[in-house]
């Protein structure tokens, strides 16, 4: 793998607003706090990726073309200069698949095209499946309270954040002591 330090953030419910199946740019929007948050991550040296389930495409509700419509507007207001890759996985939850959440196929890939470490990286997100995902690869993981967050049991995480913005403060105070 590599040295890289990086930070995986789901993007529906943990970065911007959770919209069922969201395939409309307009419904788009990000989380009061996340552009200042990617921006203080990426001044302290660490990658950014986004690594979003969309079974939506799967699923036939929308197409690959409307994800991506939908990633552009999030990009643009999140900070497209703050994110260094976005990985999705189309696949449905009854679907064989090594990306898809739980499974840590998207941050393996992340890893090896980026050389991250992910023994020294994180995982952010608002679903069990987040958490385990972060857990398989090996990285530390915080579960946040946006988005389903709030209605997840305990998934072993290693830190529970009120959003992602508490999330970033975390990471840092913990690279500043280790």
């Amino acid at each position: 793998m590599g040295s890289a330090r990086a930070v995986f953030f789901d993007r529906d419910g943990t970065l911007m607003e959770e919209v069922d199946y969201c395939r409309d740019p307009s419904q788009v929007r990000v989380f009061p706090g996340v552009r200042d948050a990617l921006a203080r991550l990426k001044r302290s040296g660490f990658l950014i990726f986004i690594v979003t389930n969309q079974s939506g495409i799967g699923r036939g509700y929308f197409t690959e073309d409307d994800y991506l419509m939908v990633q552009k507007e999030f990009l643009r207001q999140a900070g497209e200069e703050y994110i260094d890759d976005s990985y999705f996985a189309p696949d449905t939850p009854d679907q064989p698949s090594n990306r898809r959440k739980p499974a840590f196929g998207m941050l393996l890939e992340a890893a090896a095209e980026h050389g991250v470490d992910l023994a020294s990286s994180f995982m952010v997100g608002d679903k069990a499946s987040d958490v385990e995902c972060g857990r398989r690869a090996g990285t530390r993981t915080i579960l946040v309270l946006t988005g389903y967050g709030a209605m997840q049991d305990n998934s072993g995480q290693d830190f529970t954040a009120l959003n992602a913005s508490e999330a970033v403060a975390w990471i840092l105070r913990e690279v500043r002591s280790s």
